[in-house]
């Protein structure tokens, strides 16, 4: 039973990237509208900075804001979590027992990362070894251990996809692999991931083969983490079809999560059949609830799930809302574009950039699978600067991507 409703023109679920980033724009573009946040969180995170921190490349605390702070002026802050949505009514209930009305609904509500899905993991996770730079309490852990490190096995771990960021479990891997080589330690650096390849985009994945074998990291494709016994220093693994389990020993391990959409939009009307929030790939639509739309991480969108298309669907969804509550005005679209800037080495980042399909598009005429010094500036110094202080305020920033041809042979480069 709910105890108090609110009634407002647009309601957002979610105060993370995106839904900040569909707040701002929106209070730019009709400063009257009236909107609600809907958001328990008390800090906002840079996750992209993760792998740099975990790198030895970052300050963490430079990655974390009090989401107060960056509540766009004007904009109603509901302090809740969501519990139930009801698109039926045009209502969410919160965690409190109030009810939120509203004539749009964006659902912007992240992901969840399910630690609990990998035995044995949630008990040694910061200690034994064992880190995660998924976390903003791991990160700084996993450089402690490659830092100290002084030889033996250094294990990377990827899980099935979906995840955000779907190149942050190479980035670790990388930057740890280069340290080791700098320092002239003696590890065997190994990759385990359940995908048949490197990367999804065979264009780039070809070009992480050379990277994979300038470090000598054994790939092991095929493979699951399923358990691992921290005390011990041992990580189960599931290969195949058939699901034989295999147990490696290490020195050293970082895992990335199982995820998937989060548990209230999985029990919701909002969810398809595979637990994410259903939407027009190119709309952003919900093809069953017209008045409601969902961007960033929680959806059913095929694209990888990073800042980038998180700053390439803000417009569209904005549009598009803005569309649905004046009745006029054209119809945008979204063409899977994402961007992930692959961190080859300390100082060097291959900019990988596609859309759906896996057309290449980077922003740069230049061969996007040659590891560039000048976007590792992009990457430390001024994506965290598009970020907080454009994206957040409701300025998505220039956008350049376009289709390009490039020969087929991967070119010769130094990571």
């Amino acid at each position: 039973m709910t105890t108090t409703t609110h009634r407002h023109t647009v309601a957002i679920v979610g105060a993370g990237a995106a839904g900040l980033t569909a707040a701002a724009m929106l209070k730019r573009t009709r400063p009257d509208l009236d909107i609600a946040l809907i958001d328990s969180a008390t800090y906002h995170y840079y996750q992209p900075a993760w792998t740099l921190v975990g790198g030895g490349c970052y300050d963490i605390g430079r990655t974390r804001r009090e989401l107060r702070t960056l509540i766009p002026q004007g904009v109603r802050h509901l302090a809740e979590r969501v519990e139930q949505f009801e698109p039926e009514h045009n209502r969410v209930v919160l965690g409190n027992g109030d009810a939120v009305e509203y004539q749009v609904l964006i659902v912007a509500a992240g992901l969840q990362l399910d630690w609990h899905k990998i035995e044995g993991l949630k008990e040694t996770l910061g200690k034994n070894g064992v880190s995660s730079n998924y976390a903003y309490e791991y990160a700084p852990y996993t450089w402690q251990c490659i830092s100290q490190l002084k030889g033996g096995v250094a294990l990377f771990t990827q899980p099935a996809m979906p995840i955000k960021c779907a190149g942050a479990p190479q980035k670790a891997l990388y930057l740890a692999a280069d340290h080791f080589r700098r320092n002239g330690l003696s590890v065997q650096s190994h990759f385990y991931t359940p995908g048949p390849a490197m990367f999804s985009v065979p264009f780039y994945a070809q070009a992480l083969d050379k990277v994979v074998a300038h470090y000598g990291i054994t790939a092991h494709f095929g493979h699951t983490l399923v358990a691992v016994d921290g005390p011990r220093r041992t990580a189960t693994f599931e290969v195949g079809p058939d699901k034989q389990r295999v147990t490696q020993a290490f020195d050293f391990l970082h895992v990335v999560p199982p995820q998937s959409a989060p548990d209230v939009i999985k029990r919701s009307p909002l969810a398809d059949a595979s637990g994410w929030m259903a939407v027009d790939k190119f709309t952003l639509q919900s093809p069953k609830y017209d008045n409601v739309f969902g961007f960033g991480d929680c959806t059913t969108t095929p694209n990888s799930k990073t800042a980038a298309a998180v700053r390439a669907q803000a417009p569209v969804v904005v549009t598009n809302v803005l569309r649905r509550l004046s009745g006029s005005g054209g119809e945008a679209r979204y063409d899977g574009y994402a961007s992930c800037p692959l961190t080859t080495s300390r100082g060097k980042i291959m900019l990988a950039e596609f859309c759906y399909d896996g057309v290449v598009t980077p922003s740069f005429p230049l061969d996007p699978r040659i590891p560039r010094r000048s976007y590792w500036w992009l990457k430390k110094h001024y994506l965290p600067y598009l970020y907080w202080e454009q994206m957040l305020r409701g300025r998505p920033g220039p956008d350049w991507h376009a289709k390009r041809e490039f020969p087929a042979q991967v070119p010769t480069f130094e990571p």
